[in-house]
């Protein structure tokens, strides 16, 4: 999978692995993860592939599955979701031949990406650090059988007031599933569309100083 990667330091001891929205790339949210300010990470930006997207009158874009219609209980391409999350998931594999423990990488995603890094989080067979969901909802909520070992894992979601593509009620009803599921979810609601503010950066930044804090304690106890 063609993507893009950088490291804030020498010798990283956390990975995040961040996809992008529908329609855009890896190079998306480069500069939000710049701008987290955190040492010690590897970041990594994966290119969903090229593919005809239906609710887009089958223009070829890159996506991570394809969409129906805005309206989120119109059927969902579980296919293409559950292809995404084995591709995802390779990319934690690949972490961990490179010797990240897996309760050391996160996943990150916007949007469609953050749909992809929720369901591939949940799925994985091993412990992650934690999932970041940013202007997104769960996919398959009702469906998803999620795996023992990330059944507590922790989750941050960001939504905008405003957002006109994923409405924040979705990203609402998809906080409450997943508390229901287990999870610890740690909800912040802006005054945006469907994009990013700094207030979010600055809120994403210290919640992940936290598990980096207490995964890096619990590992020298």
């Amino acid at each position: 999978m063609a993507q893009i990667e950088f490291e804030t330091s020498g010798s990283p001891e956390f990975s995040v692995i961040w996809l992008h929205g529908l329609g855009a790339d890896g190079n998306d949210f480069v500069p939000v993860a710049e701008a987290l300010s955190l040492p010690g990470m590897r970041f990594i930006f994966p290119h969903a592939a090229l593919m005809p997207v239906t609710l887009n009158g089958g223009y070829v874009m890159r996506a991570w599955y394809d969409l129906y219609s805005l309206d989120l209980g119109m059927g969902e391409d579980s296919e293409g979701i559950f292809a995404s999350c084995r591709r995802i998931q390779g990319l934690i594999d690949r972490e961990r031949e490179r010797g990240m423990e897996s309760d050391h990488v996160f996943l990150a995603g916007f949007s469609q990406g953050g749909a992809i890094a929720l369901a591939a989080g949940l799925l994985y067979a091993e412990k992650l650090a934690g999932i970041i969901a940013l202007s997104t909802y769960l996919p398959l909520s009702q469906s998803l059988e999620q795996h023992p070992a990330n059944s507590d894992a922790p989750v941050f979601m960001g939504h905008g007031l405003n957002d006109d593509i994923i409405p924040v009620a979705a990203g609402m009803k998809s906080r409450e599933r997943l508390v229901e599921l287990g999870h610890d979810v740690e909800w912040h609601a802006y005054a945006m569309n469907h994009s990013v503010c700094q207030q979010e950066i600055s809120d994403l930044s210290g919640w992940m100083k936290g598990i980096i804090l207490r995964t890096s304690g619990s590992a020298t106890t």
